[in-house]
This record gives structure tokens, C-alpha cells and sequence, in this order.
């Protein structure tokens, strides 16, 4: 019995010898397989958080209409406050469409100025950008005295980037504006360093740090709207902070729309808007400012 048992152990043995090496081969195999699955996954990873979405990729963008809003913007680190770089950057990804409402509210139609900034009266005019564009943020502490007298304006002849005379559409149809960031109307004494002087009683005018191309339509319906409410706390002896910042795309000469928001000492006024830089019946290539019929495109009112 004992001499035919020993064969037994022998097979017992060799099978345990075998299946202990498929098993380690089983493991060694699924090892390297995992490996080389988390090896490609990392690289995609890599390669997709490197790309940047182009401007010219229209469609991927975020599309906004009249009852959606920009997130609420983060305070900028400036002794005034304002939107951060990257709310710009939202403002310039939307992509306007036929019948959208013509301008949003950002960040719930609240101011993001500080409004106990306000400590004399003056306007901070930024530079101009490389491609001589007013791409950064006017800033304005105002008080009544600054309600200009419109009849002293006078025609304004600075050529903003963007900019092509009326006269050339076929239509002959008003389309361009040299667009106030801050309005004439709320800059009386104001001299173009931004100082207040008490000889000039007219309003800011020619300041090529003020002017941008805008669409008839956006400044003399839209925009004016928002500048009478600034123009009526002013009147109730109210201090304003008004803020505007036209939004370029890429290296586009054409801003696609303009942010404007104030804010008063005493929080009776507030308001936060993107307006789209657009004209019923016309669309524009932004990177030049050229104008094209499109008689099919509308613009929208917000209620």
C-alpha cells in the first residue's frame, strides 16, 4: 500500500507545482495589462488637459440666453474690486444667437465693486492693450457735478480698433458707434488723466482710452439704458462707482460685448450686465469689425 501511495504524492505534487505557475502567470499577465492601461490612460489625460479650446471653435462654447446668468463673480484684488480675469473670460466664450435677449445679468445683477471705495472724485483710465484695443476696465467715482451738459459735445473723430465708416454699408444704414466705456453723459470736468477739473464743464470726449467699436444698436438702446440709471442717482446727490469693460476674444478687434456695473455709497443703486455687441439685421466678423446683411437676425429685449 505504502509503494502505491508514493506515486499519488508525486502527481498531488507536480499538479500544486502547476497550478502555483499558472497562478503567478495569471498575476504577472493581469499586472502588466494593468500597467499598460493606466500607462495610456495618463498620457490621454495629459495630452487632453494641455489642449486649449480655440476661439474658432464657435460651437463648443458656452451659449447663454435671456433667463440664464453669469456664475457670481469673486472679488478682484484691487482696493475698488471688480471681475476676475477668468469671469472675463467666461463673458467672452458666449456666443451670441439670432433672438437671444441683448444683454444678461452677471452675478445675479450685483455689483462686484466695493462700494466704501469711493474717496474722491476721479475716473482710472486703463491703458490700452498690444493690439492698442480698450480691452481693460475704465472705473469712474462719481458724484452730481459730473452730469454733463450735452450740448457741448462736440463730434468725436478717434477711430477705435474695429472700425469702419457707416458710410461704407450699402444699406447706409447707422451700424458703428464710437462707444463711450464711460459715458459722456456722467463725465463733466473730467480731463483725460482722469482728474476732475472745475474749467472743463464738458464731458470726456476724443479719449482714445475710452472709445470702442459698438454697434448702434448696443449703445443708443441698450447701454443708454443703464447709463440713465447712473445719471439719475447722481441727480439724488448720490456717489457712484461705475465700472466698464469692454470683452475682446482672442486677438479680435471688435469687442464682442461690454460688462457695465455700479454701484452707489449708500447700495440704492447696484447693477451687473454683459451687452452683447450686436445689430438687428446685420452680423459681424469680430476679428476685423466687418459688418454683413443678415436680414433674418433679431435681437431680444430682456423683460
Amino acid at each position: 500500500m505504502a509503494r502505491r501511495k508514493k506515486p499519488q504524492k508525486r502527481n498531488d505534487l507536480s499538479r500544486s507545482i502547476f497550478w502555483i505557475i499558472c497562478i503567478i502567470l495569471a498575476f504577472t499577465f493581469w499586472g502588466t495589462k494593468r500597467s499598460a492601461y493606466h500607462t495610456h490612460t495618463d498620457n490621454y489625460r495629459t495630452q487632453f488637459n494641455k489642449q486649449v479650446p480655440s476661439s474658432s471653435h464657435r460651437d463648443n462654447s458656452p451659449k447663454i440666453n435671456a433667463t440664464s446668468e453669469i456664475p457670481a463673480a469673486k472679488i478682484a484684488k484691487s482696493a475698488y474690486g471688480g471681475l476676475d480675469d477668468s469671469d472675463y473670460q467666461k463673458l467672452a466664450a458666449c456666443n451670441f444667437k439670432s433672438g437671444d435677449a441683448a444683454y444678461v445679468y452677471v452675478n445675479n445683477n450685483h455689483s462686484t465693486l466695493i462700494k466704501n471705495a469711493w474717496k474722491i472724485n476721479k475716473v482710472i483710465y486703463s491703458n490700452l492693450d498690444s493690439l492698442n484695443r480698450t480691452s481693460h476696465s475704465n472705473t469712474a467715482f462719481l458724484e452730481s457735478r459730473n452730469v454733463a451738459n450735452d450740448s457741448l459735445r462736440v463730434r468725436q473723430f478717434i477711430n477705435p480698433t474695429g472700425w469702419h465708416s457707416n458710410r461704407q454699408n450699402t444699406m447706409r444704414t447707422q451700424i458703428y458707434n464710437r462707444g463711450h466705456m464711460i459715458a459722456y453723459s456722467v463725465s463733466a470736468g473730467i480731463d483725460q488723466s482722469g482728474r476732475y477739473n472745475p474749467n472743463n464743464q464738458s464731458g470726456d470726449q476724443n479719449n482714445i482710452k475710452n472709445l470702442f467699436t459698438q454697434t448702434a444698436f448696443s449703445n443708443q438702446k441698450i447701454q443708454t439704458i443703464f447709463e440713465s440709471k447712473v445719471r439719475k442717482a447722481l441727480r439724488m446727490g448720490q456717489k457712484v462707482i461705475f465700472q466698464a469693460t469692454p470683452i475682446f476674444r482672442g486677438n479680435e478687434l471688435m469687442a464682442r460685448g461690454i460688462n457695465l456695473q455700479a454701484i452707489s455709497v449708500n447700495g440704492w443703486l447696484d447693477f451687473n450686465v454683459y451687452i452683447f455687441n450686436v445689430q438687428p439685421g446685420y452680423t459681424f466678423d469680430y476679428a476685423t469689425g466687418r459688418a454683413k446683411v443678415a436680414r433674418d437676425f433679431s435681437v431680444g429685449w430682456v423683460k
